[in-house]
């Protein structure tokens, strides 16, 4: 087996993880470079040295593979061996139908698991820029938060206009802080366990009052640099949304459907979700409620929803600056940079948005450069695949002009058939849940011929 050179990974989030565990699983040698160390956080946002650190919620989101895309990519994950999937799922905490997991469980596993693989080495130091001549092979995974010297070293090889947004990331409260007098436990349309989710009802008068707090709060200020900067649609903070419309946060992350205060026997007015954010549930995470609030006006505007009267935080939210590429002309199919091709992109700064997103792309660097290292061609995740689609948004299917940071979902498939024949000899259009069934089922069935493609290329190199 050809192996004559070493794979430099920059970064040590989920992406650079899981593609310094895909190469070395494949054979190759490969060098992760975290400038993360000795436990000093070094962005806005890391609190850890740990890789794989979730900075954000600890929700790996929908494990429904049979109508969610976001379970589909999950599923896909896992019959790829994914290291970050794997350790999700060990660490799980309960979360109805979604996948959540106890976050310093999680990254301590997974830094375990890549410090100990005999074939990587971790270098505790930060790559100021662009990756020196001698890399033959290079993955750059340094997600959202991109150090000040890489960053200008990718803006001036792009040639293009570097286009960020502001991430920001909810707070955390610790459980016993919290006051069960008026807390009730309940998953939304009653989904997975009742513990699942602690509610904190309001009425129309708390609302009220709670959007006039919202709107009035000091709020983090943004450089000059930052002014201009947009937010990802998907994450916005709390405040953001009450500005656009009084009634917004009820109809986004305070929805009171499908929920049913038993003390009343009704929906309340507004509903504050709180999701187990580690497997002992000592602490809460605020779901949905991202915020760029300044610490101080962040406790008092919190302690106003009932039941958080008395909250002792874990962790205040707060807000940074997010980066990505232009990933559709600057990239190839193979995620190769086409200025400099030795040198590849995974995760966040591809333009992906979410945890299992950045580390799909991330398996897809880390096997695409394994196999270019090895002398052999790597099969690739056919269109109708989760893992397909993505990779086809970013590289050949979005509009370059209007690129924006993208969950997976069902809207980058190939369309299915719009109709289908029914027993009787007529057409029925497929729609609504059948059609996100149709294709659920479909990239399940493609994912595996792909699979075996790919391990039998191993075999095959490993043979010779």
């Amino acid at each position: 087996m050809k192996q004559n050179d070493i794979l430099h990974i920059i970064g040590g989030g989920l992406a650079g993880s899981e593609a310094a565990w895909q190469a070395a699983q494949a054979g190759q040698r490969v060098i992760l470079h975290e400038m993360r160390k000795d436990g000093v956080r070094a962005t806005e946002a890391h609190q850890t040295d740990h890789l794989a650190e979730l900075v954000c919620s600890n929700s790996f989101r929908s494990d429904d593979a049979e109508s969610n895309a976001v379970g589909v990519i999950h599923a896909e994950l896992r019959l790829s061996n994914s290291l970050i999937m794997a350790k999700g799922d060990d660490h799980a905490v309960p979360a109805g139908g979604a996948l959540a997991v106890d976050r310093h469980g999680f990254s301590q596993a997974v830094t375990d698991a890549i410090t100990n693989h005999p074939l990587i080495e971790v270098d505790r130091s930060e790559i100021d820029g662009w990756p020196p001549e001698d890399w033959k092979h290079v993955i750059i995974a340094t997600g959202p938060l991109t150090s000040d010297g890489l960053s200008q070293a990718i803006l001036e090889r792009t040639g293009e206009e570097h286009l960020a947004f502001f991430d920001a990331i909810a707070p955390i409260v610790h459980t016993d802080s919290i006051n069960m007098d008026i807390v009730w436990a309940q998953s939304r349309y009653d989904k997975g366990d009742a513990t699942d989710y602690l509610n904190c009802p309001m009425d129309e008068q708390q609302y009220e009052a709670f959007i006039d707090a919202l709107l009035e709060s000091d709020k983090t200020e943004f450089k000059d640099w930052e002014a201009n900067t947009p937010y990802f649609e998907a994450c916005l903070p709390i405040e953001v949304m009450a500005a656009r419309g009084r009634e917004t946060l009820r109809f986004g992350p305070m929805k009171p459907v499908g929920l049913t205060d038993p003390r009343t026997g009704k929906a309340a007015h507004a509903v504050v979700q709180l999701r187990q954010d580690n497997k002992l549930g000592t602490l809460r995470n605020i779901v949905g409620f991202q915020t760029k609030m300044r610490y101080g006006a962040q406790a008092e505007v919190l302690r106003m929803i009932p039941g958080l009267e008395n909250a002792e935080f874990a962790r205040l939210g707060g807000i940074h600056r997010n980066s990505f590429i232009r990933s559709p002309v600057l990239l190839d199919e193979q995620l190769r940079f086409k200025p400099d091709p030795r040198v590849r992109f995974a995760g966040q700064i591809t333009g992906v948005e979410g945890y299992i997103e950045s580390a799909a792309i991330g398996m897809l660097a880390g096997r695409l450069a394994a196999a270019e290292m090895a002398g052999r061609s790597a099969p690739m995740p056919a269109p109708e695949t989760a893992m397909g689609a993505l990779l086809g948004h970013l590289t050949r299917n979005a509009n370059p002009e209007t690129f924006q940071p993208m969950n997976v979902n069902f809207g980058l498939f190939p369309p299915p058939p719009p109709f289908e024949i029914t027993a009787n000899g007529k057409k029925r259009k497929i729609k609504g849940r059948d059609r996100k069934m149709l294709l659920a089922a479909g990239a399940l069935q493609a994912y595996p011929d792909y699979e075996k493609l790919y391990q039998e290329s191993i075999a095959t190199t490993q043979a010779a």
